[in-house]
């Protein structure tokens, strides 16, 4: 198997070091995500200028993190539950959603449990979601740009959950307690 290095800020190549800065001022620490991408200062960049994007949209912390962890899912990306499921926590999204994106069942509230389905459909049908699927989409009370909203998190995660594959990525000591597999 081949080994990623998990960088330091003063092992990083000198284009991913200001990005690694910024993190760990942000959090306190530099995320075992942004370590391993700092191989590649081009996707450590577009990852977090994605994140930084995606929270600028007409969603909310809770929609974000219903379509982020939908994906995460979906995707088997032990790391980004576990980290998606800490970060939901501290943005307020309530905890019986959060476990039930964990458990990926339906939501109890019918708008956000839309998005589920929109965000599962997209996944799974790789952008091709039947035009039932886009009419019920509208019919929750979405539109036309929450459908792109959801294609930019759906990217946004894609960057993370298959980097967290190729690297193996180890969870941080901050996201432990929310540790996850997927069935």
């Amino acid at each position: 198997m081949t080994k990623f290095d998990t960088h330091t800020i003063e092992t990083a190549p000198e284009a991913s070091k200001k990005i690694l800065e910024g993190a760990k001022a942000k959090n306190k620490f530099v995320p075992n995500i942004l370590a391993k991408m700092a191989e590649a200062p081009a996707t450590l960049e577009a990852y977090t200028t994605l994140a930084g994007i995606f929270e600028k949209t007409d969603l909310s912390a809770t929609e974000r993190q219903v379509i982020m962890m939908t994906v995460n899912r979906l995707n088997g990306c032990t790391y980004c539950m576990a980290a998606h499921s800490t970060i939901s926590r501290m943005t307020g999204v309530a905890e019986d959603v959060i476990a039930t994106l964990r458990a990926g069942t339906a939501l109890a509230d019918p708008k956000l449990e839309a998005l589920r389905q929109f965000t599962v459909v997209m996944t799974h049908d790789r952008g091709f979601p039947s035009e039932a699927d886009v009419q019920a989409f509208l019919a929750a009370g979405y539109t036309k740009q929450t459908m792109l909203e959801v294609v930019l998190g759906i990217s946004y995660k894609v960057l993370s959950n298959y980097t967290n594959h190729l690297a193996h990525t180890e969870l941080d000591d901050k996201f432990s307690a929310d540790a996850w597999e997927a069935a």
